[in-house]
């Protein structure tokens, strides 16, 4: 692997700025941020990237699906280099989630243009729209949004995806136009706070994502009969609640004896008629599995299968175990995981090898073409909060592997 010569370094102080000035649009008095997608603060930080985008002097389009692209152009004529993220939040976000890709990309782009540097690829910065709701920006570029469902996207309150497209230049009629390929995007590449804990437990400054993991769904339903409290013997219960605590136990069990980094949750509970002096009769929970690797949650599933005939016969339940959302693991190139240990070992930077666990537009991406991301630490694991924090100097080191990782794609791609 070819060793780093240039000496370039983003500016620290400048990122900083940026990102607290980001994080004054839609800031809530607890200092938490609020910019739901298409709400009138997202509107105005997308406004405030483009003009970041111009006093850059790059070329700057939204494509049919609101997504900003930002493009630096390079001294030949190639597929680009992408990066970003999104600047959307949850209802009560944090200023790094999302924010730090954007604008670190944009401190990239700044130190080659005051250095006098471009490419060989162009490389681009890009905005995705409503990464927290339905991903539809980038779904779109990877042509997996569901292009016949405009019901899909409608928000909570109610708001057709039409008119959220057009209040941010996209157009639903024109969706599929948006959609890009390998000969447009070389690789894509994104900076993101880790939200976990696993960096800073280990002392680690950058993790390097092999993949972002699959996300599979289950809805439990448990029949019982509800009956009387006092006078119903055990012996003779059909109690869902005693049910349910049999499959979540075994929930637990099925990840953590199979060997591997995989999760399981259960994160939702509803009990019927959840009363004190009454048997419970229903029972109704999800079941939320995650690992980068099909084959492992597909064990999980059969052993929670096995579970469930054992637990029916047991109580005299019925219990209905039905898939409610499936979203396929997407696995980050070697060739770029690679890249971005060596540039780790040049800048003398501790790194982790590890897999993504929460959802992020680098999983579209991913699709269609090489992808990549770093992550860097979230303090005390916290996100999507409004005590979310990742240092300057964190962020920094973030942002110089994110550089120097494009400068040595640039040579490899």
């Amino acid at each position: 692997m070819a060793t780093i010569t240039t000496p370039l370094q983003v500016n620290q102080d400048r990122l900083h700025q940026k990102l607290f000035a980001l994080a004054k649009i839609g800031q809530l008095p607890s200092g938490g941020v609020r910019r739901t997608a298409y709400s009138v603060e997202d509107l105005a930080a997308r406004e405030f990237v483009i003009t970041a985008m111009g006093q850059l002097d790059m070329a700057i389009s939204i494509d049919t699906a609101g997504n900003i692209i930002g493009r630096y152009h390079g001294l030949q004529d190639l597929p680009a280099l992408a990066t970003g993220s999104h600047i959307d939040t949850v209802p009560t976000g944090g200023r790094y989630d999302g924010a730090l890709g954007v604008l670190a990309g944009l401190e990239v782009v700044a130190t080659l243009r005051e250095s006098g540097q471009r490419l060989h690829h162009p490389l681009e910065v890009i905005v995705f729209t409503d990464e927290e709701g339905e991903m539809i920006g980038s779904q779109a570029m990877a042509g997996t949004a569901l292009v016949n469902d405009a019901e899909a996207y409608r928000r909570l309150e109610g708001t057709s995806i039409q008119t959220c497209l057009q209040r941010i230049g996209g157009n639903w009629e024109m969706l599929p136009t948006a959609q890009r390929t390998a000969q447009d995007i070389a690789a894509y590449l994104e900076l993101h706070v880790e939200q976990g804990s696993v960096l800073e437990t280990l002392q680690r400054q950058i993790g390097v994502v092999q993949g972002i993991v699959s996300l599979q769904r289950y809805q439990v339903t448990i029949l019982g009969r509800p009956n009387h409290a006092g006078t119903t013997p055990m012996e003779m219960r059909q109690d869902a609640l005693y049910a349910a605590s049999l499959l979540i136990a075994a929930v637990h069990d099925a990840a953590v004896n199979i060997p591997g980094d995989q999760v399981a949750t259960v994160g939702y509970l509803n009990v019927s008629p959840n009363a004190p002096n009454i048997v419970p009769g229903q029972v109704d929970f999800t079941i939320d599995l995650r690992d980068v690797s099909l084959e492992t949650i597909q064990t999980m599933v059969d052993t929670l299968r096995q579970e469930v005939r054992a637990i029916k016969v047991a109580t005299g339940t019925q219990i209905k175990l039905e898939q409610q959302h499936s979203v396929e693991p997407t696995l980050a190139s070697a060739q770029i995981q690679e890249t971005i240990v060596s540039v780790c070992e040049n800048l003398q930077l501790s790194h982790y090898s590890m897999p993504s666990r929460a959802i992020h537009d680098a999983q579209e991406i991913g699709r269609f073409t090489p992808m990549g991301m770093i992550f860097v630490p979230s303090q005390a694991g916290i996100s999507h909060a409004e005590d979310e924090y990742t240092s300057q100097e964190q962020c920094t080191q973030g942002a110089n592997v994110l550089l120097h990782t494009l400068l040595q794609l640039d040579t490899l791609l």
